[in-house]
């Protein structure tokens, strides 16, 4: 099975069992909520498979759980998707759980930032 396929198939499952967090985020993301911006989950980028993408703005949102503490595979990731052109937010579980209001206005402002760079 070519790789591209099996990506496609991890993005369905993980669409499918999303943490707390992520279901809480994506509830606030989705149908062009936050700043009329459309977001998709799980979202297949080269190798990787990527929480949230805004891919009008180029920005990926990673919403990580105690496994990413100090995690050298995600400073490489993240240089990938630097690469690619994308800007990279990333928040821990806990943060979006109990301040998703906070989250929020950081993703905001990032893609109001973005938006005056085009």
């Amino acid at each position: 099975m070519r790789s591209s396929i099996k990506r496609t198939i991890r993005s369905r499952e993980l669409r499918l069992n999303q943490t707390d967090a992520e279901t809480a985020l994506w509830n606030r993301l989705r149908n062009r909520q936050l700043c009329g911006q459309k977001f998709v989950r799980q979202e297949p980028i080269g190798r990787y498979i990527c929480d949230f993408v805004c891919r009008a703005r180029h920005l990926v949102v990673e919403v990580d759980g105690g496994q990413h503490a100090d995690s050298n595979r995600d400073k490489v990731r993240d240089q990938y998707l630097v690469e690619q052109g994308y800007r990279v937010l990333r928040f821990w579980n806990n943060e979006v759980l109990s301040n998703i209001e906070g989250v929020l206005v950081v993703i905001s402002q990032e893609l109001r930032e973005a938006d005056l760079s085009d």
